[in-house]
């Protein structure tokens, strides 16, 4: 069973930054899209940005373009989010998604695998 664990919310003033981190662990699988996705209180989750295996495309929303940008370390099994510019509307539960097969780097239910969350607080 793959296995994805966020890290790196926390609490931060409006303007701030964040990195968050997503390790892969369990059994190897081939070359997966990482997506990186957001749920606030009384919202449905939304696409945030995501990355393909060789790193050389990625996708962002409208909204955290300029600001998010997403990275992979293939030797550390790892998916970051760097989010900088902060805004209280950013504030949610950020979680972290592995897609063996993604067409639509926006589609949530083309990724296979979900990690639990991290919590991301923008004090204004």
């Amino acid at each position: 069973q793959v296995q994805l664990v966020e890290s790196g919310g926390g609490v931060v003033q409006t303007g701030g930054s964040l990195r968050l981190s997503c390790a892969a662990s369990g059994p190897s699988f081939s070359k997966p899209s990482m997506g990186w996705f957001r749920q606030a209180p009384g919202k449905e989750r939304e696409f945030v940005a995501a990355i393909s295996w060789s790193g050389l495309t990625t996708s962002y929303r409208n909204f955290v373009k300029g600001r998010f940008t997403i990275s992979r370390d293939h030797a550390k099994n790892t998916v970051y989010l760097q989010m900088n510019s902060l805004k209280p509307e950013d504030a949610a539960v950020y979680y972290c998604a592995a897609g063996l097969s993604v067409a639509t780097m926006s589609a949530q239910a083309e990724y296979d695998y979900w990690g639990q969350g991290t919590q991301v607080t923008v004090s204004s």
